[in-house]
């Protein structure tokens, strides 16, 4: 396998602990955005058995039902009986909410360039750098491994709520090794792993043989698959408990499962549970439509997008553009191009991108980026003219 080189990615479905906790705070978050899309949110979530505990700072102008809204939740997602260890209809819910701090909304709503005498606008909600990323691995410009663990996922809660395979429980994860050239274009398949919560009374072969062939094979493109390609499926045997009754969940602990599987720095802010003042957020969606323009203009091959903000002020402090060695021009006149074309203070990334309305439960599982089924506009490549414009 000389000047070959593999590269993994995983995912965790809908029902995993972490994910679960995801959706809470997410979901909570669009019923305050339906609501009053003005509304400032912080809302982190944990479960472990019988428990979950909803906590943050929230100031809004509505009122939301929030212990209904996580229970809603964990039905939806399948955890409706309790011998799956976990039921959304009965276990406690503790809620520990406060209002945003005034200290913090300093910042928010007047920046410090308004301050300073400029016009009024939002400041960051907080320092922080965010990355973007894109390639022309698949047709949502996304690294392959990620893309295919995500559909794995997506396809194991398909057959699971469908009863096409009736003993599969929520809680599942898959890892996906994907074989690159030398020129970092994908080649193969070499290593396909699934894990399902399962019944207790289904035969380990069974369960091997339904992922293999109506998951894994469903799935993958039968010409990324070879003799060689090597599966592992429930490989300790069992996965009978799962959810939190086996794995304690908190909001924010799949960050790059939400992101690019690795293939792009994180920085190190979660998404799920936080309004789009949060630059974590929003920043970050807006780094993905950046490098997903470029590589869609064909202006690289692979992208890499930072941005950085300090609290309180609007404009980042710093842009990057990096493109490995496989821009068309250089990542000066990228960046250069990127600044004349994009508006990336915190105001102008919540109006373009249209953030400030109920998205984001759907968001929670499957990933953030490379979305085009969800139609959010960080997906859109509407910057392509104007990019190759700029630089002509």
């Amino acid at each position: 396998m000389e000047n070959r080189y593999l590269f993994t990615s995983e995912s965790v479905t809908e029902g995993h602990p972490d994910k679960l906790c995801d959706q809470i705070s997410d979901a909570v978050l669009d019923e305050i955005m339906q609501r009053d899309p003005q509304g400032r949110v912080a809302c982190e979530t944990t479960a472990c058995t019988g428990l979950i505990h909803i906590m943050g700072e929230i100031s809004t102008s509505c009122y939301v039902d929030i212990a209904g809204t996580a229970r809603k939740v964990v039905q939806d997602i399948g955890y409706n009986r309790s011998d799956y260890g976990f039921d959304g209809s009965t276990c406690a819910v503790i809620v520990s909410i406060h209002e945003q701090s005034p200290d913090i909304a300093l910042g928010v709503n007047r920046s410090l360039e308004s301050k300073e005498g400029g016009e009024l606008e939002e400041g960051a909600g907080d320092q922080g750098m965010m990355f973007g990323y894109a390639c022309d691995e698949t047709p949502e410009l996304m690294p392959l491994p990620l893309s295919l663990a995500q559909k794995l996922c997506r396809q194991m809660a398909t057959v699971r709520k469908r009863g096409v395979i009736p003993y599969m429980r929520p809680d599942g994860k898959s890892q996906v090794t994907v074989e690159y050239d030398a020129d970092w274009r994908p080649v193969r398949v070499d290593t396909v792993v699934l894990s399902t919560q399962h019944d207790p009374n289904v035969s380990l072969e069974q369960i091997r043989r339904d992922m293999v062939e109506l998951v894994a094979k469903v799935v993958i493109p039968g010409e990324l698959l070879d003799k060689d390609t090597k599966y592992f499926v429930n490989p300790t045997g069992r996965f009978v408990e799962g959810g939190p009754a086996a794995d304690s969940g908190l909001t924010g602990r799949k960050i790059i499962v939400d992101t690019y599987g690795g293939s792009a720095p994180h920085g190190g802010g979660c998404f799920s549970g936080k309004d789009p003042t949060k630059v974590d957020r929003s920043a970050a969606y807006a780094a993905r439509w950046v490098a997903k323009n470029i590589v869609a203009a064909k202006l690289a091959r692979r992208c890499k997008v930072q941005l950085a903000y300090a609290i309180g002020v609007a404009r980042p402090v710093s842009i990057l553009v990096d493109t490995f060695g496989t821009g068309a021009v250089s990542d000066a006149k990228l960046r250069a191009a990127v600044e004349q074309v994009f508006d990336l203070r915190p105001a102008a990334i919540i109006r373009e991108l249209d953030l400030r309305r109920p998205i984001y439960r759907e968001l929670a599982a499957y990933g953030h980026m490379g979305r085009e089924d969800l139609g959010v506009r960080w997906e859109s490549a509407d910057r392509v003219a104007a990019l190759k414009n700029a630089l002509s």
